[in-house]
């Protein structure tokens, strides 16, 4: 095993030394970003340390933000490389030095120091700090494009000569130009690379993909903003952006010729011995590592620091987008975990993260606060993959026998589908899983039987909306008669896990039939089970969604269940094969779908017990809703629940939820359960006989013994055949987010939990956080700024009390800047006018005023000064450019001696236009308009004093 490094530069000190020196250079330390950017959607993931400071690049920033006031910054900031552009994952095992998750160190200026210092600071950080060896390191400068108009970056090369390094270590590079994007911000870098051989020149190496010679450092200097036509043109502000491999640099500086045999890994690698009980790790690659071990460790390890991070910052495994890319990473570990290291998979990457959190949790804190939550996510995902996994490689052994026993290199494309469409098997691990056995993949049938999937579940979804499959009262009667149809025993909905069943009944255009040879492809019909795992839609629950499969012959996807006097019909379609009455099938449920239901029903048992808590005996459930991703009650209840009592049935709830007490469901006597103190039971409700009991905290059987005791009334007892949570803790969080009367007497709550929560609480904070920021701003900016955030905090799924305490603080600042805005606004009117009347006082013979007003554009004050000058009898024009809205208005009166003289205001105000642009219009007397030509308002002016001049000469 790889022992931890304890040499002078341990990774702790690499960081903390990067740390202290640019303190100690006047930096500003920035925590890292979140890797999961939810304000650009242009990401996946973070990928580089400058993606939070696009906005100072870009010139957006407000400048009385605290980001607008940065001139110096530095940090370690978390990025992830999988999916998308810059995806690394099909690589991490395979060499030393790619990763899914790795620090990049950097240093910031922000129109603040440039290339001089940069470079110093490069140069002194890396050789006297941290000691390396001058004559092993290289530096690139940007070569130039004369054919683009971009000169070679002389300067750069000029300074790195100037601190010593020897001129043949200095060498230009075509590839050294940075850009942001097609058009913005961009400029010439300059690499630092590192030879971890020694003794001889390897310049010609640099930037050869030499796994000796390794790029450790990147200067970008920006100072170029790219326009829409692709020309160059020298930014005002000019920028510095570094970034520096953390993993890299720590190899360097121990000695390592891998990432992967540092003390960044081996405590990890440490861990994972521990946990499987594998050989330990001995740094093997390619056909050099014979049982695929070595590669292993590098990927579980590399993929449990990915997992930890994207989950500690709210990223969720999930079908789309980042939450797929972090499904398809935990999936393909745990087949390395089970397949190489030979160890069970269900909780492993719960059991190897908090090895991540002792070794990173003080510098990102966040790992330590959200370690509970990441534990649960993994163990919900690993667990419902565990369940497929050994199906699916045995299903895949089967294709890859018949593959190679027909003399094919290409595994078929459909059926590379379906270990994805059916097990879950994402396809790059099914393209691993083939090229451990040197086959590849038939991309064009698996596009095929993709775009074949789509179609037929866009099709079946419709029908499934439209024309559920259902039975009546004849199909009934019918299979009451039928022995060969038993009712369906559905105790094991209240389980983990498949089961095995056999098919029973097959329910197609109202008739039972004994195959499905003869149903058009895609329809949709009923299948009846003797046994099943899934929840027929029932006491407001949700139905349940998932599989009815024969291993490698059938899968029939379920899209709907619902019980009909205890037959339960499970409807969908098939994907592919037949089934038959007799067949034996897995009843699969989708654990990720049922996962929140549990919770959101537990959740609403909680709810019911607050309210009566909270509002009193009074309460009673009229309806109710449990979903995957909400909860909705309703209940009786004459009044608006105020925002204090809300916040008491919310806070105890959540109370509930931190006391973590275990949930109870056990069967009862109906006349017995019915006596139970504090029973909360549907008014009219026909109950089973036994019905099932639902308990909070005590042993159902506890509470049958003793059915008087009035401690029942305490906690939730409910009669209840929905599935729950084990233990409230299970629920993590709950928010209510609406409140409101649905009819007379009757009241509605929806509320969320688990991860809907915390997104309702991301949500609620990032507006929080958006007002805390106009608070500060001011006029036009705070204007605007508040009227976008009262139309999204109106449309913001988030605490019903979050959101009364917003809109209060969004008033007052409304109230408080309209006020700020009038008085404002009367005192530059105030202010306009006067300047007119003192002109004319100090002039009394002038006919005309001209002026250029500082009103923004404000036509209502122009139109106030020239009333002021037809009061007087004098003629006016007047001038305001709004520069923001890139708009200029402008005004004028023509009094009576100046249009006996012929000047006829439209006419002036045309002459105006023909300058300014826009539209003008109005009387003889006086006209106005709004012109387009920002630039041209000195112009302008000046056509008006000329046209009034030629009548008066």
């Amino acid at each position: 095993m790889s022992s931890s490094y304890d040499g002078p530069w341990t990774a702790r000190k690499v960081r903390e030394e990067f740390f202290n020196y640019f303190r100690s250079k006047n930096h500003t330390f920035v925590p890292s970003s979140s890797t999961v950017p939810y304000d650009d959607p242009t990401l996946l993931f973070a990928n580089a340390g400058m993606n939070q400071y696009k906005s100072i690049f870009l010139g957006t920033v407000d400048p009385n933000s605290e980001r607008g006031k940065l001139k110096r910054a530095f940090n370690s900031q978390k990025c992830i490389r999988a999916g998308g552009k810059h995806n690394d994952l099909e690589d991490v095992g395979k060499d030393s030095y790619h990763h899914t998750f790795f620090e990049m160190l950097g240093n910031w200026s922000f129109g603040d120091y440039f290339k001089k210092e940069a470079i110093e600071f490069s140069w002194d950080l890396l050789t006297n700090v941290y000691g390396l060896p001058k004559d092993r390191l290289y530096v690139t400068y940007y070569a130039g494009d004369p054919q683009n108009g971009i000169p070679t970056d002389e300067e750069a090369k000029q300074h790195w000569l100037s601190q010593g390094i020897s001129p043949d270590h200095v060498i230009a590079s075509k590839g050294n130009f940075w850009e942001m994007g097609a058009t913005g911000p961009c400029g010439p870098c300059s690499e630092i690379h590192f030879d971890r051989i020694g003794g001889r020149n390897a310049a010609h190496l640099v930037d050869g993909d030499d796994p000796n010679v390794l790029e450790i450092w990147n200067n970008v200097f920006i100072q170029f903003n790219r326009d829409d036509d692709g020309s160059l043109k020298p930014l005002p502000n000019k920028h510095v952006d570094t970034g520096m491999g953390f993993e890299r640099l720590v190899s360097v500086l121990q000695n390592k010729l891998s990432n992967y045999d540092t003390d960044v890994f081996s405590p990890i690698f440490t861990r994972i011995q521990e946990l499987t009980g594998a050989r330990p790790y001995s740094g093997k690659f390619g056909n050099d590592d014979v049982d695929g071990i070595d590669t292993a460790y590098r990927v579980v390890a590399d993929h449990v620091r990915t997992l930890s991070f994207a989950l500690s910052d709210g990223g969720v495994p999930n079908n789309v987008g980042r939450g797929y890319v972090l499904r398809r990473i935990l999936r393909r570990g745990s087949r390395y975990v089970r397949k190489k290291l030979g160890a069970p998979i269900g909780s492993f990457f719960s059991s190897l993260m908090p090895v991540v959190v002792e070794t990173m949790g003080d510098i990102f804190p966040e790992l330590t606060k959200k370690q509970d939550d990441i534990k649960e996510i993994l163990d919900e995902e690993e667990e419902s993959f565990s369940r497929t996994l050994d199906r699916g490689e045995k299903l895949f052994d089967q294709y890859a026998t018949r593959t190679k026993d027909q003399g094919a290199k290409e595994l078929n494309g459909a059926d590379v589908w379906r270990l994805y469409d059916t097990y879950g098997f994402p396809v790059d691990l099914t393209r691993l899983m083939a090229e451990e056995l040197e086959l590849g993949i038939n991309e064009k049938e698996f596009e095929d039987a993709q775009e074949h999937s789509k179609l037929a579940s866009k099709g079946s979804f419709k029908k499934d909306k439209t024309d559920l499959v259902k039975l009546d009262v004849h199909d009934l009667a019918a299979l009451e008669k039928n022995d060969a149809i038993p009712k369906t025993d559905d105790s094991s909905k209240f389980q983990l896990g498949n089961i095995t069943a056999t098919v029973k009944g097959i329910y197609y255009h109202k008739a039972f039939i004994s195959s499905t040879s003869n149903i058009p492809a895609d329809a949709n019909f009923g299948v009846l089970l003797d046994r099943t795992s899934f929840y027929a839609e029932a006491g407001g629950q949700e139905y349940d969604t998932g599989n009815i499969v024969i291993d490698g012959a059938t899968d029939f996807e379920v899209t709907n269940v619902q019980a009909y006097n205890g037959y339960v019909l499970h409807t969908g379609s098939l994907k592919y094969g037949q089934l038959s009455v007799g067949d034996e099938v897995i009843s699969s449920y989708d654990e990720l779908r049922r996962w929140p239901l549990r919770s959101n029903h537990t959740a609403t048992h909680i709810l019911n017990f607050c309210l009566r808590e909270v509002l009193g005996d009074h309460i009673d459930q009229r309806g109710s809703l449990v979903a995957p991703t909400k909860l909705r009650f309703d209940f009786s209840h004459k009044a608006q629940i105020s925002l204090p009592e809300l916040a008491k049935i919310e806070s105890m709830s959540i109370d509930w939820i931190k006391k973590n007490v275990k949930v109870y469901g056990k069967d009862l006597d109906l006349t017995t359960a019915h006596k139970i103190s504090g029973l909360r039971a549907v008014f009219g409700e026909a109950y089973p006989d036994p019905v099932r009991v639902v308990v909070l905290g005590y042993d159902v059987d506890e509470v049958a013994k003793d059915i008087d005791n009035p401690k029942w009334r305490s906690t939730s007892v409910e009669f209840c055949g929905g599935t729950h949570v084990a233990k409230t803790g299970d629920i993590k969080d709950f928010v209510i987010t609406e409140e409101s009367g649905i009819a007379k007497g009757i009241r509605r709550i929806v509320a969320v939990t688990g991860q809907e929560a915390y997104e309702a609480s991301r949500v609620a904070n990032s507006l929080k956080v958006r007002l805390e920021q106009l608070e500060s701003a001011e006029g036009k900016e705070k204007d605007s700024g508040l009227k976008a955030l009262s139309v999204e905090l109106g449309q913001a799924d988030i605490s019903v009390l979050l959101k009364a305490e917003l809109k209060d603080r969004l008033a007052t600042l409304r109230k408080a800047l309209d006020k700020a805005i009038k008085e404002k606004e009367n005192a530059i009117n105030k202010a306009a006018v006067n300047s007119l009347v003192t002109f004319f006082e100090e002039k009394p013979d002038s006919e005309v005023y001209f002026a250029i007003l500082e009103v923004d554009g404000n036509a209502k004050i122009l139109q106030n000064v020239v009333m002021q000058g037809k009061k007087l009898g004098k003629t006016v024009y007047v001038f305001s450019v709004d520069a923001e809205g890139g708009k200029v208005a402008h005004a004028n009166y023509v009094s009576e001696s100046a249009r006996s003289r012929g000047l006829d205001a439209r006419t002036w105000a045309s002459k105006v236009s023909d300058i300014l642009g826009g539209k003008a219009g109005g009387k003889e007397d006086g006209a106005q308009g709004v012109g387009v030509n920002v630039a041209q308002v000195e112009e302008a002016l000046k056509i008006a004093r000329e046209t009034f001049s030629s009548k008066y000469n």
